[in-house]
């Protein structure tokens, strides 16, 4: 299988995705050396899931899987926005407004795409 055959990475909503986590993984050498295993691992894990979530269900046989994978990234979004809202609140970090427009925008994305999916 070459790079090629990788169509998911032509995706613009798993290429935010990966930006996205990007962007969160950089917030995190704000937060307090205690919440390595607590919140700061809950936001990777749920950030990753996004971009993760997106090729995992590309790679799926039929439509309907494409989609529940689809929806499974959409759920990690919001999962991500709420745990930024609880850093925030803790006063680990400042609200990130760009990143929560953001995740607006990939969570319409990924509606619309899923939206556009046809079978067969």
């Amino acid at each position: 299988m070459s790079v090629e055959e990788l169509r998911y990475r032509k995706l613009e909503i798993w290429k935010r995705g990966i930006q996205l986590v990007k962007a969160v993984y950089g917030l995190l050498t704000s937060f307090p050396n205690h919440e390595q295993y607590a919140l700061m691992d809950q936001l990777k894990r749920a950030v990753v899931s996004v971009p993760s979530n997106i090729a995992e269900g590309s790679k799926r046989n039929t439509v309907k899987e494409f989609r529940n994978f689809l929806c499974i990234a959409s759920g990690s979004l919001a999962e991500v926005d709420t745990q930024l809202v609880i850093a925030h609140e803790l006063g680990y970090i400042a609200y990130q407004n760009e990143l929560a427009e953001e995740i607006v925008v990939l969570m319409k994305m990924i509606g619309s795409f899923s939206a556009s999916l046809h079978e067969g």
